[in-house]
């Protein structure tokens, strides 16, 4: 009888301090109660305030070792639960990759969401044997980047009813490519550029009082033209090399570009590669519609002796093209408030672009003149080795080169 009126004082006790007690002062109270209690202190204490036993004989431990910690800690250094990026260090990167290939929202913008709940996240992380809860994959969803945002309904151009598993098809044959070690590249033309001492926009820093003068009008002048950025990202190595065009944007440039990838970058980084996977948009120069885009790519598989297989991003669905937010959108950000001047600064400017994960590009100018127009008849494509694949072959497609690499 004395024993639970004894630990009823105490937890009435308890409850009238505890919203002025913090961490360090409850542990520190309940060995206070549990030493003047004298035998079986430790284990009546815990019951009334449903505190560890642990947490209580640390607190007595500090009450013997005397204010070791410094007023302003609840925990000694070190003390605490280990944070995962210690004891799981994969974790973080498994749910990156897990999440990826449905990952929404504006490429340009940092902050993204994702249609998987955290529930089917953790349950899916612990297949691959991490120890993870719901709670914690919010938190590294957050440390990532991501939000829990409502439902909305948006258009997105015409909705394909197999859109999402294109995406899927796509992050497939990327994987794929990743595990044997050869290239899957993104490909896409960024804005034109109109030269000259034109606003840019954004800001950049400079003396107060002293920014960077203008032209009053943002008229072209026909003899400095545009720039034409094409743009080859290697997904594996998060490297790119971007061609800045002159004349026009064709197909006939857009694989221009991708050759000149290949020779200056790709060749030497996969020497013994057999096979390209090239990810692209459905519309502009690299349209699988374009009968110019296939011969041009036939012709550089004839140069390159390499399977080149092509996966389009459905209509409507091109801001998801990997190129687009891991490339174009830094690229931006590191001329904003800069006026493009000349081809030169926009050739600096765009290899002069990093990021704090490592992103290197190279660039060049292509002063070659590429024709509009240009036609390709249906005898001169059937002559090319082009292989539909069986899920959407007007979307995914092989081209095989007609010649051996050694000939």
């Amino acid at each position: 009888m004395q024993k639970a009126v004894t630990e009823e004082a105490i937890r009435r006790k308890y409850i009238e301090l505890l919203d002025d007690l913090d961490e360090r002062g409850r542990r520190r109270w309940a060995a206070v109660e549990a030493r003047a209690l004298g035998r079986g202190g430790i284990a009546t204490v815990a019951r009334a305030t449903r505190l560890s036993d642990r947490t209580i004989r640390t607190g007595l431990k500090e009450l013997a070792q005397g204010d070791e910690i410094g007023t302003h800690r609840q925990r000694r250094p070190g003390g605490g639960r280990k944070s995962f990026k210690q004891t799981q260090p994969g974790l973080q990167s498994a749910l990156d990759r897990l999440i990826e290939p449905t990952t929404r929202g504006s490429p340009t913008n940092p902050l993204r969401w994702t249609i998987k709940s955290t529930q089917r996240l953790a349950k899916e992380l612990r297949k691959q044997e991490y120890e993870v809860s719901a709670t914690t994959v919010r938190r590294m969803l957050s440390d990532l980047g991501y939000s829990l945002q409502g439902n909305r309904k948006t258009r997105e151009g015409n909705q394909h009813p197999d859109r999402d598993g294109q995406f899927c098809h796509i992050a497939d044959r990327v994987g794929a490519q990743k595990r044997r070690g050869e290239p899957a590249i993104s490909v896409d033309t960024k804005k034109k550029e109109v030269l000259g001492n034109l606003k840019n926009a954004g800001q950049t820093y400079r003396p107060k009082g002293h920014p960077e003068e203008v032209e009053t009008h943002d008229f072209p002048d026909p003899k400095l033209g545009k720039a034409i950025p094409y743009g080859v990202y290697d997904i594996h190595t998060n490297e790119a090399g971007v061609s800045v065009g002159i004349s026009h944007d064709t197909a006939e440039f857009a694989v221009a570009a991708i050759r000149r990838w290949w020779d200056q970058i790709g060749s030497i980084r996969y020497r013994n590669a057999k096979r390209i996977v090239v990810t692209a948009d459905s519309g502009g120069s690299n349209s699988p519609r374009s009968r110019l885009w296939k011969m041009e790519l036939q012709n550089f598989a004839d140069e390159a002796g390499l399977i080149v297989e092509v996966a389009h991003y459905p209509p409507g669905t091109s801001k998801w093209n990997k190129i687009e937010h891991r490339l174009f959108c830094h690229i931006t950000r590191n001329w904003r408030g800069r006026p493009l001047k000349t081809l030169e600064i926009v050739v600096e400017s765009i290899g002069a672009t990093t990021t704090e994960k490592g992103l290197e590009i190279h660039a060049w100018i292509d002063d070659e003149k590429y024709e509009k127009g240009k036609k390709v008849t249906k005898e001169q494509l059937s002559q090319c080795q082009i292989k539909p694949l069986a899920f959407h072959g007007e979307w995914n497609y092989e081209i095989y080169p007609r010649k051996s690499k050694n000939r």
